[in-house]
């Protein structure tokens, strides 16, 4: 038996390639509330709930209990999806409440700050994301002038920070100078 071929030495497991994002999730004060937003004003769809979850024995529970903390009792989530199928999770902590932050933009600190979306008519989305209790956080910024390729910054009505980008992400980002 012996030696190990050089394919044998380099598994499977150690082959790097690009993994796919898989969802992203948001916490907020009122899961009613933003369920509609988000099917509104970006068209997500419901895959699954609204439902109430606790932190009990059942194996559910027992998971959050372990993800969470000794001190989550109870919450709210409802499961979404995007349009290129990537997972939109929105929570309501119901016990401890949520509650919404003063500075949602401490980018300063580590960690996840923003998601993004795509949508090539973005003054129309802007104006939609106001009129309906978001806000626009800057100006609309022309990051590749010559292509019309930009991005904006703005806020759903909770506080979490979405950039909009009027190209996809590997677009914008290639063509930037």
């Amino acid at each position: 038996m012996g030696e190990e071929t050089e394919k044998e030495k380099v598994s499977s497991s150690s082959v790097v390639y690009p993994k796919t994002i898989n969802h992203i999730a948001v916490s907020v004060p009122n899961l009613d509330v933003a369920i509609q937003w988000y099917k509104e004003v970006f068209g997500f769809n419901i895959i699954k709930g609204p439902m109430e979850i606790a932190a009990d024995e059942s194996p559910i529970g027992r998971l959050l209990k372990d993800v969470h903390g000794a001190q989550l009792e109870k919450l709210r989530i409802v499961w979404l999806s995007s349009g290129n199928q990537v997972g939109f999770e929105i929570f309501e902590y119901i016990n401890p409440k949520s509650e919404r932050r003063d500075n949602n933009f401490e980018y300063w600190k580590t960690g996840f700050f923003h998601i993004s979306i795509t949508d090539p008519n973005i003054e129309q989305l802007c104006k939609k994301i106001s009129k309906s209790g978001g806000k626009q956080r800057s100006k609309i910024w022309d990051v590749v002038p010559n292509k019309g390729y930009r991005l904006v910054f703005c806020e759903d009505p909770f506080g979490n920070v979405i950039e909009i980008y009027t190209h996809s992400y590997e677009q914008t980002i290639t063509s930037l100078s």
